[in-house]
Order: C-alpha cells, then structure tokens, then sequence
C-alpha cells in the first residue's frame, strides 16, 4: 500500500486497516468456495453466488481502493458493511442460521466505521459523544441529600439498561444465532460472587462522590470538588472497574461468552475513548492537585496503601 508523508498517521492506519480487511475479505470469500462448514456457519442457507456478486466489488475491491488512496471509496465500503450486518442479523435471528457470520460482519462494521474516520478526518472525533448526559456539566448546588438522590436515580437507570436489559437482549440473541456455549455451575456462581463485590464497590465510589464531591457519576451533573476518598484513595477509577466487573459478572451468571465480550469491548470504549476526555476534563478544572493524584494513583489496578490526600495534595 502506498503511503504519503503528507497523510497523517491516523488517516495511514486507517487505509492499512482497509488492506487488511480486503485481505481478511477475500480470504473469507475462498473459505466459503472451499469449505461447506464455513458457508454454512457464515452464510447459513444464502444462496453463496449471489451474496458474492455484491459483496466482493462492494466490500472487498472497495477497502482496497480506500487501501490505495481513494478516500471517497469510504463512503461505499462503510454504509455496505452496516447494511450487509443489518441484513445478516436480521437473517440470523429470524432463521437461526449464520449467527457466525453476523459477529464477523458487526466487528467488520465497527472496524469499516472507525478507520473510515481516520481516513477521512485523520483522526477519531471522540468529543462527539460529549452530548446530553454525556456533556461535562457541573452538577448544580445543592444538598448532600439532593445528589445521593439523583446519584441513586443513575444507578438504577443505567445499572437496569447496561446490566440487565442490554445483557438480556445479547443472551438471547446468542441463543437465537446458535452461539451458546454453557458454562459451568462453579463459574456461574463465581460471577454472582464477583456480581456482589462490584456492585459494593460501585455504591461506594457512587457514595463518595456525591457526598465529598457534590455531584453525580453522570458527566451532565460532575462532581464540583476533587474527589480523593473513598475507594478513590486505591484506584482512580472504581466506578468504572466496578461496571465492567458487573457487567463480566453478569456474562457468566447467564452463560453467556458474548455478555462477557460486551463488557470486555467496554472496557475498551472507556479506557481509549471516554477516558481521555474525562481526564482532560479534571486535568482543567482542578490542575496541579489531580495531576498529583494521577502520579500517585494507577487507573485500573488497586493498590494496597490508600493515597495520603492531605500529605500529597494541598
């Protein structure tokens, strides 16, 4: 693949992303030609030819023209990805079949979105998701009582919708598209073990904030003080160690491997995308106190020895 010095290194992985996926393309199109069982799990009863027919010049030839240079080609390749996903997931769960080649197709559908992006923009807008609950807001002055009120309010809104109903709707589409793979009982018990501990974890992080910091976890309604207490003083981000760990927590009491790849994908979204924006956030409104705490404290690991706020931050 050619590549310029004039692109950005953004937009340059975004086109060998496309390389790879024509590659990972056509080598899934001669599995299909050679092999029944990869026709099968991917395409279920579709007739082969025919998806081919579009898929190869759209999918395949397409990531290879954004490969090579041509940018607009992104406009092809991305909304044919999404439709082709739309259209396998709807095959799949109305028949069964194919579950398989839907996972392929969705991951192909956030990877085409993505390295579209980078090459089109030269870089992933990440401050686009800064919108509604999601904009950084100070929370309004009020009450101790008033926060750990909306605080709870937000606990049960989003604990209800990314650990129960979202999880629900995965479960049953992973039995739908003939995916499951059971779990043992031990394990299953482990995540309701696992479950529990998060979930105390997260009410107290959830605690801290709203009576030390005078807000919510919610960005819309941020917490107006520096919030060092806690299990704030172990690890800087509990609320979101403790959600991923539910929501792992949830995959393996429902048995379900696809749950556990939802919070694991999470994890991700947080770290790489939410995060930064975040500490941006903290990093302008409170400067030299949280950089401290940032040098002092690991993002993700707890450690043994609680932050000695009032020795190290002033």
């Amino acid at each position: 693949m050619p590549s310029s010095p004039l692109l950005p290194p953004d937009a340059r992985l975004g086109r060998l992303y496309f390389a790879a996926q024509a590659i990972a393309g056509a080598a899934w199109w001669i599995g299909v030609a050679m092999s029944d069982t990869v026709r099968e799990l991917t395409l279920g009863q579709l007739d082969p030819v025919l998806v081919a027919a579009f898929d190869i010049p759209l999918f395949v030839i397409v990531s290879v023209l954004v490969a090579v240079g041509v940018r607009t080609a992104v406009w092809v390749v991305v909304p044919w990805t999404a439709v082709v996903t739309a259209g396998m997931a709807l095959y799949a769960t109305m028949t069964g079949l194919a579950g398989w080649g839907v996972l392929l197709m969705i991951a192909a559908t956030v990877g085409s979105a993505a390295a579209g992006l980078l090459v089109w923009l030269g870089r992933l807008p990440t401050e686009w998701i800064l919108f509604g609950p999601f904009a950084f807001r100070l929370a309004p002055p009020s009450s101790t009582a008033a926060h750990i009120i909306r605080t709870t309010a937000q606990i049960v809104v989003f604990w209800g919708l990314f650990l129960a109903a979202i999880p629900a709707i995965i479960a049953v589409l992973e039995h739908r598209w003939n995916l499951h793979l059971p779990l043992p009982t031990a394990v299953r018990w482990g995540g309701l073990i696992l479950l529990v501990a998060a979930s105390a974890l997260g009410i107290w992080a959830a605690n801290a904030m709203s009576t030390r910091g005078e807000g919510t976890p919610l960005p819309s309604a941020t917490a107006r003080r520096l919030v060092i207490a806690g299990p704030y003083l172990f690890v800087r981000n509990p609320m979101a160690l403790a959600g991923i760990a539910q929501g792992v927590a949830v995959g393996l009491m429902a048995s379900s491997w696809l749950v556990v790849v939802y919070a694991l994908c999470g994890s991700l979204v947080w770290n790489w995308i939410i995060r930064p924006l975040e500490e941006a956030d903290l990093t302008e409104r409170f400067g030299a106190p949280y950089l401290a705490y940032v040098h002092a404290v690991r993002c993700w690991m707890p450690q043994l020895r609680p932050f000695r706020a009032e020795v190290n931050i002033r």
